[in-house]
This record gives structure tokens, sequence and C-alpha cells, in this order.
């Protein structure tokens, strides 16, 4: 049953002594402790000074207060505790009293059948356990929900002080004539990240390294370059206030309030800078970097080229960073086949090939070229296309998939089926080409 961390305290109320002995010698291979009252004002006193008491198994017939009295005074002190009661044939009004007012969940008839009330106590504490397991839970979320409600009211007082301070210094420097606003603003934001300096400062500032150098090789126009770039390093400022237990989550893991508030972030990020005026035109770029281009993102569900161009670029480079930091090696390579894969589904297919020579630098390692690896990935990092590099074994040792297999969709979800049920002590293996 429960273990030395939650051990249940059962209450035992009788006025007779062989009566509770009885009951005693029933219990004695069970994980609880036990305790014996033999009168209910007895056992309000013992009530006052116990802890974690899951039954209360009382008696009808006792002198002065009876059973279905007690029960009900007892919630004052064990609220949550189940109730039983332990009663004649004749008794039925006092069973009726004990059960509409006294809070038993049952009661047993005497003479009882051992077996029948060992299975009663123990299904009477499996609903209290089961109980406190919820209300552990419900105070846990009640108190992170109260934490994001104040990380929430503070980054708002934040923002619009920032907001201001923006608006200020923008007006300030508009009359500069080499210096644009955008490009002024993507360095303090750039010097801001690189003084945070987290791992969410550095996945934003490559991302915006990724992006920039893309969009300077397609010959745009330095106005928006820098938009792109200013853009790219505040696509992610929405996910502040989301609790950080759904950040490491893939979003297929994710409960589905997670899922909702995390699908909120592209336009907590718009609503942030709403009232900047000189950011009015990376708010698209921001909204739009979780849109597919097969049209199956949020929160628009864009498809395409409705999706504004540096948000497609943005989505490129942040899938090339994420994937390039959830491997130890051949970081670039493995990166860039990742998106290859995505290309046509999440991933504008006509833009992943012009991120190869600023991905490759980037993550330079050194290694030569025409070589087939390996690496180590997550099974939620599988891709229909991948080639297995070592046999795939579920936790108990049944092969799931033999080296040189090429994934398919079945195959992506079979791994991930029993890796979630039986995990392994280690990843998948598959093989990266270098170019």
């Amino acid at each position: 049953m429960a273990d030395d961390r939650q051990r249940i305290t059962i209450m035992l109320v009788d006025d007779e002594e062989n009566i509770l002995r009885s009951l005693q010698r029933l219990l004695m291979d069970e994980d609880f402790d036990i305790e014996t009252a033999t009168s209910g004002d007895a056992a309000l006193e013992k009530l006052k000074n116990l802890e974690n008491v899951g039954l209360i198994v009382s008696d009808q017939r006792m002198p002065g207060m009876n059973g279905a009295e007690f029960l009900g005074r007892s919630q004052e002190f064990a609220p949550f505790a189940q109730r039983i009661l332990l009663t004649g044939y004749s008794d039925i009004n006092a069973t009726i009293e004990a059960i509409n007012k006294g809070g038993a969940g049952r009661y047993i008839s005497k003479p009882w059948d051992d077996d029948d009330l060992t299975r009663a106590i123990r299904d009477a504490v499996t609903l209290y356990l089961q109980g406190a397991e919820k209300r552990r839970l419900n105070e846990i979320i009640n108190q992170q929900k109260q934490e994001l409600e104040e990380w929430n009211d503070n980054l708002k007082k934040r923002l619009l002080q920032s907001s201001a301070t923006i608006r200020e210094q923008s007006q300030a420097i508009k009359s500069l004539d080499d210096k644009t606003p955008l490009v002024l603003l993507s360095r303090t934001f750039d010097n801001f990240f690189e003084v945070l300096g987290d791992r969410n400062a550095v996945h934003a500032r490559t991302v915006s390294i990724l992006v920039t150098d893309v969009a300077r090789r397609m010959g745009l126009d330095a106005e928006t370059v820098a938009g792109f770039r200013l853009a790219a390093l505040l696509h992610d400022a929405g996910k502040f206030g989301i609790l950080a237990v759904a950040l490491h989550k893939h979003l297929e893991d994710m409960s589905e309030s997670e899922a909702s508030d995390y699908r909120q972030h592209p336009l907590r990020g718009e609503e942030m800078f709403a009232k900047v005026e000189e950011l009015a035109d990376i708010l698209p770029l921001i909204r739009a970097h979780h849109e597919s281009f097969d049209g199956s993102g949020f929160p628009d569900g864009l498809k395409g080229e409705q999706i504004p161009l540096g948000a497609r670029l943005i989505a490129i480079a942040d899938h090339i960073e994420n994937s390039a930091r959830s491997v130890e090696h051949l970081r670039a390579d493995y990166a860039l086949m990742n998106a290859k894969y995505r290309g046509g589904t999440l991933l504008d297919p006509f833009l992943i090939t012009k991120f190869q020579s600023i991905t490759k630098t980037v993550y330079y390692e050194g290694k030569k070229t025409g070589e087939h690896s390996e690496v180590e990935i997550g099974c939620m990092e599988l891709m229909p296309g991948m080639i297995i590099a070592r046999d795939v074994q579920s936790g108990a040792g049944v092969l799931l998939m033999q080296r040189g297999s090429v994934l398919d969709a079945s195959g992506v979800a079979l791994i991930r089926s029993h890796y979630r049920k039986n995990p392994p002590p280690n990843g998948i293996f598959v093989q990266v080409v270098e170019d």
C-alpha cells in the first residue's frame, strides 16, 4: 500500500476491547498505522494530534456518543478521512444518519466477513490516497498559476516601462542620419541577450545570426535585413511567463492546457511590442514564426507564401538551432538534414538550402566531408527518411528496427510508442551524411 513517506493512519473506535483486538489482528499484515479508542470522546481527543488519518472505522452502538454522532464530529479534525460504520441490522436509522451527516462512505453489518471488511478498508484507503494526490496536484497547479500570474503582472509592468523607454530612445535617434532605429534597437536587444546569457538568450542570438546572414545573401535591402534580424531576436519573447516544465517538452508530450498556453506565445510576443511604433513592421513576423508551410501551424493556419518571408526564415533558423543543440557532434550536418526532412511540411523547402553555408560556419567542427557518421537523438526527433545507424531495442530488449533501415511513418510511431512505455537508457542512433 502506502510507502514510508505516505503511511496512513487508521482509527478504530469501539467500546468493546475484544472487538478492537479482533480488528487489529485482522489488519496486522497491512501497511497501516493503527490507533484505537474505546469511545467517541477519546477518539476525538486523539484525532486532534494525529496527521494523515485516512480512515475511521467506528461502531454505532457505544455509550455516550454513538457512532453516527462521532463520525460527524470527527470531520472537524480529519476532514478528508474515509469513514466506515459498523452496525447491526436493527440500526438502519442510525446508519442513514451516519451516511447523511457523519460522512460515512459505507456501512458494514455485524457480524462482518473478514475478507469483505479487509477489502472495504483497502478500498477506502485507496480512495483517500487518490483524493490526497488530487489535492496535492491541485495545490501545485494553483501555486504555479499564482506564480505565473505574478510573473505576468511583473512582466507587463517591465514591458510597459521598456516600451516607454524604447519609444523615447527611438524619437531621440530618428535624427541620426547614419543609424536607423531598427539597427540601434537590434543592437540594444542583442546586447541585452548577450548579457542575459542563458539558453534562451543564446538561442535568440543564434537564430538572429542565421536569419541575418541568409537575408543579406538573398540581396534584401538594409532596412528589411534589420527588421528580420530584430524579429529573429524577439521571436520567442512571448514565451516569458510560460511554465518552465512545458518549455522543455515537445508539443506532442504537453498536456492540453500546456499546449494551449504554448500556442499563445506568438500572440503574446506580438502583443508585447504592439505599442512600440517602430516595431510595427516586425510584429507579423513574430506572430507567424510557428506557421507551417503546409498550413498545419499556429496561430492562424497560414500556408506557403501566405506566411511572411521573414517568418519563414525564422522558422527554418529556429528549427536548425534546436536540432543542432539536441546532438553532441555533427551539429551542422544533422540540423540541415533534419530541416530538409521537414521541407514542404513544417518549413519552406525552397529556402532551406540557403542556410547551408551559415549553418556550417556557426556550428563548425572541422569534419571531413563525404563521410557517413551517426548521432544519438531522442525518439521525438525521429523523422521518416532517416536511416537507422544501430539496431533499435526497447527497454525490454525487443528489437524494434535493424541497422540500415530507412524510417517511414509507421516505424517512427512504433519506436516512439515503445520508448514512451519502456524507454531504454540510450536514444536512437541515426545516420548523418555530411555534404
